[in-house]
């Protein structure tokens, strides 16, 4: 409700991409959908990059959102690297799930596509992002996409991590193997140990993290004259 992330009459298609996040969002948004208010369609897709030796179980996760009363579509697509090499990898990896995502999306008339992204996800952004790209900002738990005529969504932003893997214990979802030559590239690892370390020092240092986005002070930062 906080962010109004859901309306009624929403078709809202997940990113189901096997993990426990993206399992417990099926799980979540399954229930959700079979409460009176609001009414709102639930549809899950799951992307196979072809080039990636990422082994999912298919017939797991069909069995796992028919139990949630949730159709699923597989959808297979490739990136090259070598077309764009300053950009990284995971970059384009992502960039391509998520085009296929928008795909998916219009074809099933979806208005919003909901991603599984939770605090601890969102906040290692806000790291990294102030870290790499010199910037204060991160992945919403809302945003329209005008030129799409889309919203992302993600549900779960207020949802702690380790809550998660206690779902996924208590429910025994079946994880998938990902053997991703790329994944060593990735920062978001370090992110997760300075989250980690920044709550050694301070129990609620996430509260703070997150709390900084809406308390901005620009009257106390650094600014170009006019």
């Amino acid at each position: 409700m906080q962010y109004g992330l859901i309306e009624e009459g929403d078709r809202i298609l997940i990113g189901l991409s096997g993990g426990k996040d993206s399992l417990a969002l099926v799980e979540l948004l399954g229930k959700r959908a079979r409460i009176y208010k609001p009414r709102f369609t639930v549809i899950a897709a799951h992307i196979i990059m072809t080039n990636i030796p990422y082994q999912s179980d298919i017939g797991y996760l069909r069995q796992f959102c028919a139990s949630q009363g949730i159709p699923l579509i597989c959808y297979e697509t490739s990136f090259d690297s070598s077309t764009d090499m300053r950009k990284s990898p995971c970059f384009l990896c992502s960039w391509n799930r998520r085009k296929a995502l928008f795909t998916i999306a219009r074809e099933q008339n979806c208005n919003k596509i909901a991603l599984g992204h939770h605090m601890d996800d969102i906040l290692e952004t806000l790291l990294m992002n102030i870290t790499y790209q010199g910037a204060f900002g991160t992945m919403p738990p809302r945003l329209v996409m005008k030129k799409f005529n889309m919203t992302i969504i993600r549900p779960m932003c207020l949802v702690h991590e380790v809550d998660l893997e206690k779902l996924a214990l208590l429910h025994d979802y079946q994880k998938q193997y990902k053997n991703c030559p790329y994944e060593s590239l990735s920062s978001r690892s370090e992110m997760k140990e300075i989250l980690k370390s920044l709550e050694r020092m301070n129990p609620e240092a996430r509260y703070s993290l997150w709390g900084s986005m809406t308390n901005v002070q620009t009257e106390l930062l650094p600014v170009n004259k006019k």
